[in-house]
């Protein structure tokens, strides 16, 4: 498989090293234990002579030419956690690689992304219409640039028919592995044991709902107006007659900041709050779930489940 890596100025130095390590440990046990029955023909590559990471290293690529033709281009991530440093997307060096993504889509080849790396890929205009993830905490503002792509931040991993979008920061060693999973199980199996990492489903455990809500200052009151009501029943027209608006237009922001409803928002903060009471105090199961509206912790136990892909005793033993 070949697969080109772009390295673009200031990127998440971290993103382009898990990336190139994966591979190169997969080459490695490849020719140590499967007889180098599935190699990675990885080349970084660049639209720029000179490139210098977000830490000031400078990298070293291959320009790239219009005979690269790799089976995959990878995207790491611009080194950026909120929306106000995502002004590098409009610089002249990622505006190149936008063009270069699209055409390289247009000719077959397929683009992997993980981070603020889907920005980039998205920019590109190839995501209209298709499903993607990125890193949770700028979902609110790739919401709104990209309204035509159907974001879904609480997932890991994102194939679609243009290739694969990941997750936050440490979703390129997740997306690594997902390619050398599609050469070989086997051999992604070996990997994944000998770094101690696994593919993960899901970023929804690592979510904080107050970072999200802040970009819009309606949803950011109803935030504040839901914490307050966790021991009750929802209701979107209490809730709505609370912040002087309309359940409609309620209804309407959250869609459009937090891509889900307010009653899918609300459960979100008592996940998070009974998350916290499990992890903070030695309250019982059952009194925690009535603090934060639930009829009993067995009901409380499933939730966290669903939400959070863990149960109480491992919760709890996060924090020993």
């Amino acid at each position: 498989m070949k697969i080109a890596v772009l390295a673009l100025e200031c990127l998440f130095d971290t993103g382009l090293t898990s990336v190139l390590d994966v591979f190169a440990t997969a080459n490695a046990l490849s020719q140590a234990a499967m007889g180098g029955v599935t190699q990675f023909d990885v080349t970084t590559v660049g639209v720029r002579r000179k490139v210098r990471s977000a830490q000031g290293l400078t990298i070293p690529i291959t320009l790239v030419t219009d005979n690269l033709a790799p089976d995959w281009l990878i995207v790491p991530a611009l080194k950026t956690v909120t929306p106000d440093t995502l002004l590098p997307l409009q610089r002249a060096d990622v505006r190149d690689a936008v063009t270069l993504i699209g055409k390289f889509s247009v000719n077959g080849i397929r683009i992997a992304a993980a981070c603020i790396g889907t920005f980039i890929v998205a920019e590109s205009g190839i995501l209209a219409g298709l499903e993607a993830t990125t890193t949770w905490s700028v979902s609110p503002l790739f919401r709104q640039r990209f309204p035509t792509v159907k974001l879904d931040e609480t997932r890991m991993l994102v194939p679609t028919e243009v290739g694969v979008t990941a997750g936050s920061a440490m979703g390129h060693l997740d997306l690594a592995l997902w390619l050398v999973r599609q050469a070989s199980p086997q051999l992604a199996e070996l990997v994944s044991r000998y770094l101690l990492a696994d593919i993960r489903s899901s970023q929804a455990a690592y979510i904080v709902p107050n970072h999200l809500a802040q970009s819009d200052p309606l949803v950011l009151r109803f935030e504040e107006w839901a914490r307050s009501h966790l021991r009750e029943g929802f209701s979107l027209q209490d809730a709505a007659c609370a912040l002087a608006t309309s359940p409609r237009s309620l209804q309407r922001r959250c869609q459009a900041v937090l891509g889900k409803s307010p009653l899918a928002y609300f459960q979100d903060l008592r996940v998070e709050r009974a998350r916290s009471l499990i992890q903070g105090s030695r309250e019982a199961l059952d009194q925690i779930a009535a603090d934060v509206g639930y009829i009993d912790g067995a009901t409380l136990r499933t939730l966290l489940r669903q939400r959070l892909g863990r149960g109480v005793r491992e919760l709890r033993a996060e924090l020993r």
